[in-house]
């Protein structure tokens, strides 16, 4: 079978071309890096682990004009910035005590 190669802006926002990655030499991957990544300390990725994502529900959801313009304004991802709040507001409302009834 003959090997695709896709250009990244084929791939969508975040995608990578898994097999074509894992091909790589070091050297392809150290040039092709961004330069932020060329200082890491060799132990950068000794503590970290796979964070499988949370599967997301596609819904239809009416918010005020002005929320989601504000949300808009802040650039592409604006729903998933909308999904971290409302999910910080679940978190917090989740953790607060109960009050008791008043008597």
């Amino acid at each position: 079978m003959a090997t695709v190669y896709r250009r990244a802006d084929q791939l969508g926002p975040g995608r990578i071309d898994r097999k074509r990655v894992l091909r790589m030499t070091e050297e392809e991957i150290m040039r092709t890096s961004p330069p932020e990544l060329a200082d890491l300390p060799d132990d950068f990725w000794k503590d970290a682990v796979v964070v499988e994502p949370i599967l997301k529900e596609p819904i239809s959801l009416r918010v005020d004009e002005d929320v989601l313009a504000w949300f808009r304004k802040s650039g592409p991802r604006y729903q998933t910035r909308m999904n971290a709040v409302l999910r910080r507001y679940m978190e917090a409302m989740t953790r607060k005590p109960k009050r008791r009834a008043a008597r």
